[in-house]
């Protein structure tokens, strides 16, 4: 792996904007993703993500901003750059000549470096019969070949746009050992999913993208902290409905005899303290998710 540049981030984005024509794909994004962490990049399809990619990687030309990857500027130094990272794209084009074996190798020879124990370990895990033809695979083969390639370079820097699409379950959990496998050699992953699940167990921090801007920012736990949480609480008596009624952050609060029903937005510390004051008989709290945090973002609540 080749030995780090002085710079403390691994990307660095400032004021990106990117226009095709009258349609303004980003509206001005700053980023910084760190050394050595899993980035999870989140939004729905339209958004922005691969956009965003594209222009780190130089695939396409961004209309203002700067951007730093690895330390180095990806228009002036790009060759420099993708000998430093490995990238699985959304959209596939793999070759229809050759096998999985002679692909790898291909690739290898471009990098100056191929590990055909680490090359035959990888394809077990990911049950990748390197002998076959690249034609023939289907196209969640097609997905773990890419991941193949990404996994064996001895990269710096992964940049992974919805690598999952086609896997099974059990390919997903393998792909997330992975990850982790890799962040632990000091790897930094950029993980651009929809696939909500996968970046909450993987991603050290995580940015919201919507209509061009990120709108939200920070580790999965407080992300997770911004949602709703639900809440279940039954009463010796009836319950203290005037007082729950003004208790800041409470919402859809529903009363059925001595149950009560209610969401609450932001800490949970007056409710908690409201409920102290009464006799209780039970109380269920239900932690969001990601998913709930991520829709509750969408939906522009605070």
């Amino acid at each position: 792996m080749s030995e780090p540049t002085a710079s403390p981030a691994a990307i660095r984005i400032s004021g990106l904007v990117k226009d095709y024509g009258r349609v303004r794909a980003l509206a001005g994004i700053d980023l910084e993703v760190r050394r050595g962490e899993v980035f999870g990049f989140l939004g729905p399809n339209g958004a922005g993500k691969t956009t965003t990619i594209r222009c780190l990687l130089d695939l396409i030309r961004p209309t203002a901003g700067r951007l730093e990857v690895l330390g180095l500027d990806p228009r002036r130094q790009g060759p420099e750059l993708r000998a430093r990272l490995a990238y699985v794209p959304g959209e596939l084009r793999l070759p229809e000549r050759g096998t999985v074996a002679q692909l790898a190798a291909s690739i290898g020879r471009v990098r100056g470096t191929l590990d055909p124990d680490r090359r035959d370990a990888l394809a077990a895990r990911l049950d990748l019969d390197l002998g076959r033809r690249l034609r023939d695979l289907s196209s969640g083969n097609r997905r773990k070949v890419a991941l193949l390639l990404a996994f064996l370079a001895d990269a710096e820097l992964l940049v992974l746009d919805e690598p999952t699409n086609g896997l099974d379950p059990l390919m997903q959990h393998e792909f997330l050992g992975l990850v982790r496998e890799a962040r632990d050699r000091g790897t930094t992953v950029f993980l651009s999913s929809h696939v909500l699940s996968e970046v909450q167990r993987a991603a050290d921090r995580v940015a919201v993208l919507r209509k061009g801007k990120i709108v939200a920012i920070g580790t999965v736990d407080e992300l997770r902290g911004r949602a709703r949480q639900r809440v279940e609480a039954w009463f010796a008596g009836d319950p203290p409905a005037a007082e729950l009624e003004r208790l800041p952050g409470l919402e859809a609060v529903t009363i059925d005899g001595r149950r009560l029903w209610a969401t609450v937005s932001g800490p949970v510390q007056p409710l908690v303290e409201t409920l102290g004051r009464h006799p209780v008989v039970s109380l269920v709290v239900e932690e969001p998710d990601l998913e709930e945090a991520f829709l509750d973002i969408y939906a522009g609540r605070p």
